[in-house]
């Protein structure tokens, strides 16, 4: 019915709930839907915190979906979709996907954080694969370096990832797979700055 899309550096905590009420303004909401990660910690404690508030406060049932597998879907039907994410200080989250041409997303492996030269370890005997998402643009050159002899293309990076997160809930709801408020957690992968020990930080 509706979207906003808005790239903010900073003050995603002044911003988020703004353009929720701009949006909503004179729309009902029947149900709440957050992508859960990974990403960026602070994003998503502010994007988790906000639709628990909302969840609870207007008694709405929530779905929680996890980011990799929107950017798997917005990359288009694939046998084997490699979903692609900036982790910060060059390594990526990345998870293996198929996709379905009825928008079916199946995990085929779990989420990791990796180094972008490391997933031709993990991913380098596939023959043909679907590279995803901001991560897969950032690693064009790397990726098509280790592309010789394969079916491996990168998809589009798309404008509005929400979409997809959306699109994604709209199954989950249909078959009642629903989070409580309470029970929303982020996918983190790794763990933040704060909690690695001392050593690992030098």
């Amino acid at each position: 019915m509706a979207e906003a899309h808005e790239i903010v550096g900073r003050g995603h905590a002044e911003r988020l709930v703004p353009m929720i009420a701009e949006l909503m303004d004179g729309r009902s909401v029947s149900q709440i839907v957050v992508g859960v990660g990974p990403g960026s910690f602070t994003g998503l404690r502010i994007g988790i915190a906000t639709v628990k508030a909302l969840a609870v406060t207007l008694a709405r049932p929530c779905a929680a979906i996890p980011t990799l597998q929107a950017i798997a879907l917005a990359g288009g039907a694939a046998e084997a979709s490699i979903a692609l994410l900036p982790a910060g200080r060059g390594e990526i989250f990345a998870q293996l996907f198929s996709v379905a041409n009825a928008g079916v997303v199946t995990a085929l492996d779990e989420p990791s954080h990796i180094a972008p030269q490391k997933l031709f370890d993990k991913y380098g005997s596939l023959e043909r694969v679907l590279w995803c998402g901001a991560g897969a643009i950032a690693q064009r050159e790397l990726i098509e370096n280790a592309s010789a002899g394969k079916e491996w293309h990168i998809a589009p990076q798309p404008e509005n990832l929400a979409r997809y997160v959306a699109l994604l809930a709209l199954r989950r709801f249909r078959v009642s797979e629903l989070v409580a408020p309470d029970a929303l957690q982020a996918i983190y992968v790794r763990p933040s700055d704060a909690e690695l020990p001392a050593k690992a930080k030098l």
